[in-house]
C-alpha cells in the first residue's frame, strides 16, 4: 500500500490497519474510523471512492492529475507550437492536457502528453505479456518506455518523471499485491518521486515497498533494489549514515551476484561514492573510484551518465579534501572539464546531469585560483619545473 498515514489523523498506519469495509481507506483505529465519517466528510465521499476502484486507486488517480498539472505547466514555455508525437495534437483530445518534454530530445523532437507516453508504455508492456517476453532484451525494453523516451533513449527527469511515475502506478495498483508489474510500479513511482525532489513521499514508497517485498519474501536480487533506492532517499534527505550503510551491503551484494562489470554494480558504486563525499571520506571515496570507474568506462563506454557521474564524484573527493594539493585540484579540473564536453555532446546542454558538472567545473577553477593566490610559491616552481621541461626537450 502507498497510503501509509491514517485518512484522519495522519499517524503511521499499523501493519494491520483498520479500513473502511466499502471503499478501503485506511485508518489507525476505530475511533479515527468514526471521526472521519461523522466530522471529516468521508460520508460524501466513501461512494465516489468505491466508483473510483478503491482507496488506494482512488488516490493514485488523485496524485496523477496533479502530477500531469504540475508538469504540464513546468514545460509550457519549451512546448509553445509543438505538438504531441504520439497523437499529433497540441492539445490532448480527451484530457485537454499540455504537452511536456523531460529527456535529451533537442529541437522539434520529443514533445508528448504525459498520458500518451503512459498509454504507449501500457500496451507495449502488455503485448510483451501477451508474448511471454518479459525476460527478453524486447520485454525490459517494453518496460523502459515508463521511464525511457523512445526517441533519444536517455531517461526522462524532473517533474515529468514523476507524472509518469504516478501513471504507472496508477496503470497497476489495482493487480494482486505478488504481481511483478506491481511491484515494479511501485519501485518507477518511488524513483519518480525522488526525480522530482518530493523524497519525503519517496520514502513513504520506499520503506512501503521494503516492508511488503520483506513480507512476501522477495528474493535477495529483490530486495537489493529496494535497499539500493531506498539509501538514495535517505541520502537525499540528508541521512547520510543509513544510507552509507545500506549502500555498503549493497556493493558487496552486487559484485557477489553480478561481479564488477555489469551496470548495477556501477549503479551501486556511484552512490556508495557519493555517501562517502557526502561523509568527507575522501581517500575511501578516492580508492573506490580509482578502481571502478576504468571498468565502467570500459564497459559501458566514456558516454554513458553513470561513467560521468564517477567522474563527478571523483572531482568532487579530490576538490574537497582539506589536504588536496594544486595537483589534485588541477587534476579534478581536468576531469570536470573532460566529463562535460562529453556531457554536452551526448546528451545537450540543459540536462541536469550537465548544468551539475558544469556548477562544479566553475568552483574547481575558481579553488585553483585561489590556491594559486594564496600560494605563490608553489606556482612560481610549478612553472620553473615546467619551463626546466621545455629546455630539456629543446
Amino acid at each position: 500500500m502507498i497510503l501509509t498515514q491514517c485518512a484522519a489523523c495522519a499517524a503511521p498506519l499499523p501493519l494491520l490497519a483498520k479500513q473502511c469495509s466499502r471503499c478501503q481507506t485506511r485508518y489507525c483505529g476505530p475511533a479515527c474510523q468514526e471521526q472521519h465519517w461523522k466530522e471529516g466528510g468521508h460520508d460524501k465521499l466513501c461512494k465516489k471512492i468505491k466508483r473510483g476502484g478503491g482507496a488506494e486507486q482512488y488516490h493514485a488517480n488523485e496524485k496523477y492529475a496533479v502530477a500531469v498539472a504540475v508538469a504540464a505547466e513546468a514545460c509550457v514555455e519549451d512546448t509553445k507550437g509543438q505538438t504531441c508525437f504520439i497523437c499529433t495534437q497540441a492539445l490532448h483530445w480527451k484530457t485537454k492536457e499540455g504537452l511536456v518534454r523531460g529527456c535529451a530530445c533537442r529541437g522539434t523532437a520529443g514533445f508528448a502528453h504525459v498520458s500518451c507516453l503512459a498509454e504507449q508504455a501500457k500496451i507495449l508492456v502488455e503485448e510483451a505479456g501477451e508474448n511471454n517476453l518479459f525476460d527478453t532484451e524486447r520485454g525490459h525494453s517494453s518496460w523502459a518506455r515508463w521511464h525511457t523516451c523512445s526517441l533519444c533513449e536517455q531517461r526522462y527527469h524532473g517533474v515529468v518523471v514523476c507524472a509518469l511515475g504516478w501513471a504507472c502506478w496508477k496503470t497497476y495498483v489495482s493487480l494482486p499485491e505478488e504481481d511483478a508489474l506491481r511491484m515494479d510500479a511501485m519501485s518507477l513511482l518511488g524513483n519518480g518521486l525522488s526525480g522530482s525532489h518530493c523524497h519525503e513521499d519517496a520514502l513513504s514508497v520506499g520503506e512501503a515497498e521494503l516492508a511488503m517485498e520483506r513480507r512476501l519474501g522477495a528474493s535477495e536480487e529483490n530486495m537489493l533494489v529496494v535497499q539500493a533506492n531506498l539509501a538514495c532517499v535517505y541520502r537525499a534527505l540528508g541521512r547520510f549514515e543509513e544510507a552509507l550503510h545500506l549502500q555498503r551491503i549493497l556493493y558487496s551484494g552486487r559484485l557477489k551476484i553480478n561481479g564488477e562489470g555489469k551496470i548495477e554494480t556501477f549503479v551501486v558504486a556511484v552512490n556508495y561514492a557519493s555517501s562517502l563525499v557526502d561523509l568527507q571520506r575522501f581517500e575511501e571515496a578516492k580508492a573506490l573510484l580509482r578502481k571502478t570507474t576504468p571498468v565502467a568506462r570500459r564497459f559501458l563506454g566514456e558516454g554513458h551518465r553513470l561513467v560521468l557521474k564517477l567522474q563527478w564524484h571523483y572531482a568532487l573527493a579530490l576538490r574537497n579534501d582539506t589536504g588536496a594539493t594544486l595537483g589534485d585540484l588541477r587534476e579534478a579540473v581536468t576531469t570536470l572539464e573532460e566529463s562535460e564536453r562529453i556531457g554536452r555532446r551526448v546528451f545537450g546542454i540543459s540536462r541536469p546531469l550537465v548544468t551539475g558538472l558544469g556548477d562544479i567545473l566553475r568552483d574547481s577553477r575558481a579553488a585553483i585560483r585561489a590556491r594559486e593566490a594564496s600560494v605563490p610559491g608553489e606556482v612560481t616552481s610549478i612553472c620553473e619545473a615546467v619551463d626546466a621541461m621545455a629546455t630539456g626537450d629543446a
